[in-house]
């Protein structure tokens, strides 16, 4: 850790004309190793003789089902490598190995920007609104971790009044210093402090910062956020193959990993897009010799800001995963989150309802699974029906169900739109 916090502050320290050196000799410095050392990545390549990046192949995450070990440099294996497994939220999970020095960096690349927010992992105390395994050997050595990391786990599994009711007890008698954990959960938990007039940092004085992670965090999801905890919310993105990959800043920009990674926005045919257009986001790990994880396609679609340089590159907006376009009956195609901001804009505006998703099970036809005080009526269906024809296209079909719960991924992810078409 100590070597990779020194090297982290070199690198922050570059100029721009140092990043912009460093950048080129680490890309052409992991593409080299692995094409010595990793036969996977070898055969992925087909020759040792590329001429230009663009030339090297764009990894998927169907490139990466096949055993983990058939995937390792060599020289590295389970035993001296950090290994995990991704949530699978992108519908492809898989095992996935840093070496130890890559693993170290990615500590110190968080250290570095919680500590932006006066956050210091080795003494701060974290409320961690995340999943838990539920068998009781996995659950202990959970917990142990949460003991050893100075965190409190709040298990998301189950978010009814009752529970959320024990949560609010903990901060109430415990000194949290900040929250980190999945957008859905702590945004209900917003939602029921609003309900029973509570900001948390009143009952809870300690308390700094909140970061929410893994899921789109909207704005005004962000203005309950602020309204409820009475302290700055901070928007992360990352991966855990690979590290967190935009950061908000203190002015409130989404600023990208250009430490330890190098990210480049796609077109369909492997294309940079200019600054300031939407495309795939595909990012090359510059550390990891474990296991190569260059020019790899994430599965989410993004924008650049038009002023990011190659130094200080600005996320300005993350518009979802590529697998959650909507391929409607007219043949356009729109991002599922499309039909989220407009159903969520009209029916959560006298708090009813909690929370919400949206599934496409055919061309035309949109089923909305939501947790409310009371059903929808008549006229709110009628009224989401209308303003879905006038921002996409009319002749869709909807089902609107009431559930007590929606259903989250093992890791406690509620996956907000899935086409099943």
């Amino acid at each position: 850790m100590k070597e990779a916090k020194a090297e982290l502050r070199k690198i922050v320290a570059f100029s721009e004309k140092e990043h912009e050196v460093f950048v080129a000799n680490k890309k052409l410095e992991i593409v080299d190793f692995h094409l010595q050392n990793n036969p996977f990545y070898q055969e992925l390549v087909g020759s040792n003789n590329y001429k230009n990046w663009g030339d090297l192949p764009v990894l998927n995450k169907q490139n990466l089902q096949k055993p983990l070990q058939e995937r390792l440099s060599k020289e590295y294996s389970t035993k001296n490598s950090y290994v995990n497994k991704t949530s699978g939220s992108s519908g492809t999970p898989f095992i996935f190995a840093k070496d130890k020095y890559c693993h170290a960096l990615t500590w110190a690349s968080n250290m570095y920007r919680f500590g932006w927010y006066g956050i210091d992992f080795n003494t701060s105390y974290q409320a961690r609104f995340y999943g838990i395994p539920m068998d009781f050997i996995g659950n202990k050595k959970e917990r142990f971790k949460d003991f050893l990391s100075h965190r409190f786990r709040f298990s998301i599994f189950d978010l009814s009044d009752s529970v959320l009711e024990e949560f609010l007890h903990h901060f109430r008698t415990k000194k949290f210093d900040y929250i980190n954990g999945y957008t859905s959960s702590i945004v209900l938990f917003a939602k029921f402090l609003q309900q029973k007039n509570i900001v948390l940092s009143t009952i809870c004085p300690s308390l700094k910062v909140c970061m929410v992670t893994s899921e789109m965090l909207f704005e005004d999801d962000k203005l309950l956020l602020e309204m409820q905890f009475g302290v700055p919310i901070v928007n992360e993105y990352g991966a855990s193959e690979l590290d967190l990959i935009a950061f908000q800043n203190k002015e409130g920009e989404w600023q990208v990993n250009s430490e330890t990674l190098f990210v480049e926005i796609l077109d369909e045919n492997n294309q940079p897009v200019p600054n300031g257009t939407s495309g795939r986001i595909v990012i090359t790990s510059l550390f990891n010799k474990a296991h190569p994880f260059i020019r790899y396609d994430i599965g989410d679609i993004g924008i650049l800001d038009e002023k990011s340089t190659l130094q200080n590159p600005i996320l300005k907006k993350l518009i979802g995963r590529t697998n959650d376009v909507a391929v409607l009956p007219s043949g356009k195609k729109s991002p599922g989150l499309t039909f989220y901001y407009v159903t969520k804009s009209i029916i959560e505006d006298d708090g009813n309802v909690k929370e919400f998703v949206i599934k496409q099970t055919k061309i035309d036809t949109f089923e909305i699974e939501y947790v409310s005080e009371i059903a929808l009526n008549l006229a709110q269906i009628n009224k989401i029906e209308k303003a879905i024809a006038l921002y996409l296209e009319p002749n869709l079909n909807f089902s609107f169900t009431r559930k007590k719960s929606l259903e989250r991924n093992n890791r406690g992810k509620l996956k907000q739109f899935k086409s099943m078409f």
